[in-house]
């Protein structure tokens, strides 16, 4: 995997293959870090605009937003104008947008530029994907996939635990000045190290219409919409955890923002098990078997943690929340390749 890899299209000079994973899963976490990064320190900002966790927890909700409104505008804008130059702005936004956030007068502005940071943020998910298939054919596209996630799945896990030591030292604002540097730093590593791989006879000129025709036929394919509809209910649960782990952690157990950081990289390592688990797996069970076998653990799991809500001891709550969180990659995972088989 270290030698360089040839660009399609004869797009500009080889590059190498470990180079382009690091920057790309750099690229790709950006929205994760700005997701867990921050959870920590909630009832700070709560206590900076002088409001309740709720409010707070809206900035969370509102970026999710902004990654679903994003990930669809950038795909057929790639196609068109090529992996680069919407990565650069793309970034830029979700670099500036970070520096905004950290001087962000009201909590009102501060939701509305998380929305932005958002739409920033999800360029690299799209970009790094379309990069790696115009790189690589499907078997090898595979493998350095599977690198690059395994690269990026220490993101969830490092992104609490960062974010609550930069608590230790300063307030929360340092957190998005720190996202803004690590935006900025991404634009040198996009400018100086990441080709533009689709060559411009590759690219794509198709209309609004049809695109959103395509997108018609997408959602009304019921072979696609099923396991799609059931991978995003399980990443609701997901989510679910992100946005109010801080209140139920925190505040109604009294948690440290340290032990909160350490507690929440806990169920995202189940998470980086799982899919290695998965990967194995694949090996001597089907897709759909392995999916309909997480998606019923996910079941049980979630149904535990409802009886066991009101329990005054955190440790009733870390072990079915463990499994259900676990089980997500499963269920997405084999959901997606259920999905685009179809």
């Amino acid at each position: 995997m270290s030698s360089p890899a040839s660009q399609a299209g004869g797009a500009g000079a080889p590059v190498n293959v470990r180079t382009l994973i690091l920057v790309l899963a750099t690229l790709t976490a950006f929205a994760p870090f700005a997701t867990d990064m921050y959870l920590a320190s909630f009832s700070q900002i709560a206590e900076s605009y002088a409001t309740d966790l709720g409010t707070v927890q809206l900035g969370l909700s509102v970026f999710f937003l902004g990654m679903a409104v994003g990930q669809p505008i950038y795909g057929p804008l790639v196609d068109r104008y090529g992996r680069k130059s919407p990565l650069l702005v793309g970034v830029s936004v979700f670099a500036l947008s970070s520096l905004a956030l950290a001087f962000a007068p009201t909590i009102d502005s501060f939701v509305v530029l998380r929305f932005v940071q958002a739409i920033g943020g999800c360029a690299g998910m799209i970009v790094a994907r379309a990069v790696i298939r115009d790189l690589f054919d499907e078997q090898e596209g595979a493998r350095v996939l599977s690198l690059m996630m395994a690269v990026m799945g220490m993101a969830p896990v490092l992104a609490p635990v960062v974010g609550s030591y930069i608590l230790l030292l300063a307030d929360w604002r340092a957190i998005f000045l720190f996202l803004a540097v690590w935006g900025v730093v991404g634009l040198l590593a996009i400018w100086r190290v990441l080709p533009d791989t689709l060559a411009p006879a590759d690219r794509r000129r198709e209309s609004l219409v049809g695109i959103l025709a395509a997108y018609r036929t997408l959602v009304l394919r019921r072979a696609f919409v099923v396991p799609a509809l059931a991978s995003g209910f399980v990443f609701g649960g997901l989510f679910a955890f992100i946005s109010g782990s801080p209140y139920v952690y925190m505040e109604l157990h009294g948690i440290n923002p340290q032990l909160y950081a350490w507690l929440f990289a806990l169920n995202a390592c189940g998470m980086i098990v799982a899919s290695q688990v998965n990967r194995i797996a694949l090996k001597h069970f089907s897709v759909r078997t392995i999916f309909f076998a997480a998606l019923g653990t996910n079941l049980v799991a979630a149904a535990v943690l409802v009886a066991v809500a009101s329990a005054s001891s955190i440790v009733w709550l870390l072990i079915p929340l463990w499994f259900a969180m676990a089980s997500v990659p499963l269920v997405g995972a084999n959901a997606v390749a259920i999905a685009m088989s179809a």
